[in-house]
């Protein structure tokens, strides 16, 4: 039977595994970037491509190998990144499993090829662990194609395929690297029109200004990479283990952002860029872009807290950037160093100043059981984040995400790491945070749902939110506050 699709690609669906009980109404459904660059960049290349968005659908693993089956694939690619890539890539495997399960059982000779942080990171283990045929690591833009071309022949010659890892006689082989994309503006825009625009909305708190309308939402790279290699970090298993930065054009940027804005009428939008705001003049010809075309967004980014100033953040803000996210992690220049995090602890209080002054509301995110953390570092971090009284936060526990440095760190120590993947969900039933020198893992996991629920009931917190988004939000974070977390290792 003739293929009637050259390449299916899929993003898994895990909201409720990821997010607990916030999945269905709080947190943010995020276009599947990845899937969309791939199926952009191979259409390009002359292949017929669809995509099938199991999260966004909120798909069963059954109901998504249906799907699958009615394009009649000659390649299925399940890609493997969560909409915050380091944080919610190696939970999906769980739900992986369960697909590559309910697709082989149907038919046994489907080819399917894993891509995304966690198989990039560990190639060998996920081969032996899955019943894929095949693992792409890296990009996997040339890999795409490369296999696509081979699979086509008869007998196909999987060894020229370049990033491949794969089975031959009871062995696994590698290929060598392929290389990364050189000039981000060689790649055709995400392939928007293959995606269910229609049912992605962005985070609760990037709304609170208009919270009845988190629709449209989209999301956008203008960059691939980053050049710091923070401990507990793992995008650069994306990216052959290579820390760089490549740029688009800030034209290129401005550009997909118009077919956002005028076909799909979107306005809330995501930078996805691991860090935004670090080549200064090329952010404000971006936002000068911006401007010009009076686009009127409701956008929000990454930054650092050492690459901002009072000009930069001027910019951002007149272009419609109304949050930023800074990465605090923790309260400790000790802890921070601990894990390759360097920003002066004296600017921390002064930027989150600098930027409340500029209209730009902040995104504060920390870290709870860094390696060196003990209960007094963690609680200066808790009172610091209650100091700085950011409109939101996130608070974190330290994972050894496979593929970061503190991954790598604890295996060879022998550090217990969560037996499930989805013990590497931040908010699922199985959460099991990495234990430090001092602290167990259950007690780090214990602290942070603590401070969570004490950061958010502060009067001081609520009437901020009131006075900047009026009552209504106030009484959105009092409902969300409801949604306990079901913790298997942290007794009530």
């Amino acid at each position: 039977m003739e293929n009637k699709t050259d390449l299916v690609l899929v993003n898994p669906g895990a909201r409720s595994g990821t997010y607990g009980k916030l999945g269905p109404s709080l947190a943010g459904v995020e276009p599947p970037l990845w899937c969309g660059l791939l199926a952009s960049f191979v259409r390009q290349k002359g292949y017929t491509v669809k995509i099938i968005d199991a999260d966004a659908e909120n798909l069963s693993p059954d109901d998504t190998a249906g799907r699958v089956f009615e394009e009649n694939p000659l390649l299925v690619n399940i890609v493997v990144m969560g909409t915050n890539p380091s944080a919610s890539s190696t939970p999906k495997m769980v739900i992986t499993r369960q697909l590559i399960t309910d697709i082989k059982d149907r038919k046994q000779d489907v080819k399917i090829v894993l891509s995304g942080i966690h198989p990039s990171a560990l190639p060998e283990k996920t081969l032996n662990e899955e019943r894929a045929d095949f693992i792409s690591c890296g990009e996997g833009f040339y890999t795409a194609v490369d296999l696509l071309g081979t699979l086509k022949k008869s007998p196909s010659n999987p060894e020229r395929v370049r990033g491949l890892f794969y089975r031959e006689g009871g062995r696994i082989v590698s290929n060598p690297s392929a290389p990364l994309i050189d000039n981000p503006d060689d790649l055709p825009f995400v392939a928007w029109d293959l995606l269910p625009m229609e049912k992605y909305r962005a985070h609760n708190w990037h709304c609170f200004e208009n919270i009845e309308h988190r629709s449209p939402y989209a999301a956008i790279y203008t960059s691939f990479g980053c050049p710091y290699k923070c401990g507990y970090c793992n995008i650069h298993a994306m990216y052959n283990d290579e820390a760089g930065i490549r740029y688009r054009s800030p034209e290129k940027v401005v550009e997909e952002i118009g077919v956002l804005v005028e076909r799909y009428n979107v306005r809330n939008l995501k930078i996805a860029d691991e860090l935004f705001v670090l080549n200064k003049k090329r952010v404000e010809k971006i936002c000068g872009l911006i401007v010009d075309r009076k686009y009127n967004l409701n956008m929000w980014a990454y930054a650092r807290i050492d690459t901002v100033d009072e000009r930069i953040l001027r910019k951002l803000k007149k272009a419609g950037v109304n949050w930023l996210c800074y990465g605090i992690e923790s309260a400790s220049e000790k802890v921070r160093e601990g894990v390759s995090k360097k920003i002066r602890q004296s600017k921390i209080e002064d930027v989150i100043r600098m930027t409340e002054d500029a209209g730009i509301y902040i995104l504060g995110n920390f870290i709870f059981g860094l390696p060196d953390d003990d209960m007094e570092t963690m609680n200066e971090t808790l009172e610091l984040a209650e100091r700085l009284n950011c409109e939101y936060v996130n608070f974190y526990t330290a994972m050894a995400y496979p593929g970061s440095a503190l991954y790598r760190d604890s295996v060879t120590r022998g550090i217990k790491l969560p037996d499930r993947w989805d013990g590497y969900a931040q908010l699922s039933k199985e959460t099991l945070p990495l234990p430090t020198k001092y602290l167990s893992g259950e007690e780090v996991l214990r602290f942070r749902d603590e401070a969570f629920t004490r950061y958010f009931n502060r009067p001081e917190y609520l009437d901020m939110i009131g006075n900047r988004f009026g009552s209504k939000i106030v009484q959105h974070i009092k409902e969300m506050m409801k949604n306990s977390i079901e913790r298997k290792y942290v007794s009530k």
